[in-house]
């Protein structure tokens, strides 16, 4: 099951602010990052551009498949930053099984419909 907005999560909402940030952090203009990064979903105007992934279906594009955690960790968005913790969902999940499994190197498994 997906513990959070940086794994599968339908749509990945996005402030101006984000998307300023994302630009910052590329060194890009507002407009160009927006294109590049962002689109029209639903009733969001700023929606995170997301890639495929084995496990999840689909993964916020700046999600690293093979290491399976964040590339933009600095630069998240607000909806990153705000989950319970201040921390990402794959992150707590991913030490949680780390922790579980007893193995600092352990890369957890899952599966989607």
């Amino acid at each position: 099951k997906c513990p959070g907005y940086c794994c599968s999560y339908p749509v990945i909402p996005l402030t101006k602010r984000d998307v300023q940030r994302l630009a910052d952090h590329f060194e890009l203009g507002f407009t160009v990052a927006r294109r590049k990064f962002t689109k029209f979903e639903g009733d969001e105007a700023f929606a995170m551009r997301r890639k495929a992934d084995t496990h999840f279906g689909k993964v916020c594009r700046f999600f690293d498949t093979e290491k399976r955690s964040c590339t933009i960790y600095a630069a998240r968005p607000a909806v990153c930053r705000n989950y319970p913790g201040g921390r990402c969902g794959y992150y707590d999940f991913l030490s949680s099984e780390r922790s579980a499994q007893e193995d600092p190197e352990h890369i957890a498994t899952t599966w989607h419909a």
